[in-house]
């Protein structure tokens, strides 16, 4: 295998590039802002001038070009000879090692993958989901992207439907985001710029799909098993009020960990009730919306179930660092003899970077401290898509990453 990350003199903010090549995969990745389209495109391009012409394109592209998102499709389709571009905006994009969170960037990951056969699949506003629904079906794809813009489409109705006709295929991909609340994002499918609604990309090949989901939270106490609940509200926890058992466990703690819990209390749900031990990973974690001291219950943002292991959370910059370094050595570890990753596209939420964590390009580096200058696109994200115990779900404050592996010949 052979890997590049190269620091080149740039004046621009942000800038990064990096490629790999190993049994049969060609990967490259570039970010680069700029204070305009035309330079942020133009320097992707020359980053990737000596790369092999790619079979996939993924395109993210900041908000702030939204007047020329058109234009860079259409130059990056010139420039780099593939027509099927597909990706999203974002109100900042993600490159090998970099989050261009400052100036407006461009980033591009192209795929030249062993036997890379790619469904896109198109679903604008409008149109109707059940022809999208058959070709996801009848795809047989080993993994999908998927990209949407949350101002015309709901999500998590959407993964619903796309999981109950490709099961047990790994989704994972995020919502599009913009500086302006009231427009501006987009997705793109074939080198077009989409009327809103969302695209899929299924790929099959010779190569593997890894996910991480890390939704940056830290257990607090011990596991309980949901006793008494309807719709969203828990009323007991091994048979004792849950508001009573969030106090106590509140009450268990340092002081230290107890001032960070209580600035960002969530909710953990097993998802897999026929796991021994649980652990990192194996819970879906939702906020908690209000609690009733007369009942004694506790809203969350999740329908929990009887006999569901459930256990408190917190969420702040250190758990969050913590867990998406924990999964990301987990993934180091599970990977077979000359298995390597070749690329990432990450997405992650747009309540993380430099805002949370205090430092620029945090989750960028941590992907790249953990694997080495492994070629990455992705945006800022307003919505996160990723699997938790088998089952997809849209996430917020989460990083969601999908690693496409290739093994040495």
């Amino acid at each position: 295998m052979t890997t590049g990350d190269a620091t080149r003199e740039t004046t621009a903010v942000h800038a990064g590039e990096a490629s790999a090549e190993t049994g049969g995969a060609v990967t490259s990745a570039a970010v680069h802002s700029g204070p305009d389209w035309e330079s942020a495109t133009e320097a992707v391009l020359a980053s990737l001038a000596e790369a092999a012409k790619p079979d996939l394109g993924l395109v993210f592209i900041d908000s702030r070009f939204a007047d020329h998102y058109g234009d860079v499709l259409a130059r990056l389709r010139k420039g780099t000879g593939v027509a099927n571009l597909v990706g999203a905006s974002g109100e900042a994009v993600i490159g090998p090692g970099v989050e261009a969170q400052i100036e407006p960037a461009v980033s591009f990951l192209g795929l030249s993958l062993p036997g890379l056969e790619a469904t896109t699949i198109s679903l604008p506003t409008g149109a109707p989901l059940e022809p999208a629904l058959e070709r996801v079906a009848a795809a047989g794809a080993r993994a999908w992207l998927i990209f949407a813009d949350p101002f015309s489409i709901d999500g998590e109705p959407l993964v619903r439907a796309i999981e109950g006709r490709a099961p047990d295929v790994p989704l994972l991909g995020g919502l599009a985001s913009s500086h302006d609340m009231r427009g501006g994002a987009a997705v793109f499918s074939g080198g077009e710029v989409q009327a809103g609604g969302a695209v899929l990309v299924g790929l099959k090949g010779d190569f593997n799909l890894h996910s991480i989901v890390a939704q940056g939270a830290e257990p607090i106490g011990q596991p309980w098993t949901v006793t008494a609940c309807e719709g969203n509200i828990v009323r007991e926890l091994g048979s004792r009020p849950a508001l009573e058992v969030l106090q106590d466990t509140l009450a268990s703690l340092d002081p230290e960990t107890r001032a960070r819990a209580q600035r960002n209390l969530l909710v953990g749900l097993a998802m897999d009730e026929y796991r021994y031990q649980h652990g990192r990973g194996d819970y879906l974690i939702r906020n908690i919306m209000g609690g009733d001291r007369e009942s004694g219950a506790i809203s969350v943002n999740a329908i929990p179930r009887v006999g569901q292991t459930f256990q408190f959370q917190f969420r702040d910059a250190e758990a969050a660092d913590e867990d998406l370094r924990a999964h990301l050595q987990i993934l180091k570890q599970r990977l077979l003899p000359g298995e390597t990753v070749v690329g990432a596209v990450l997405c992650a939420c747009n309540g993380r970077g430099q805002g949370l964590f205090g430092t620029p390009h945090h989750d960028a580096q941590a992907l790249a401290d953990a694997l080495g200058p492994v070629p990455t696109a992705g945006i800022f994200a307003s919505g996160e898509i990723g699997p938790v115990a088998g089952t997809t779900f849209l996430h917020g404050f989460t990083a969601s990453i999908a690693l496409l592996t290739a093994r040495a010949r």
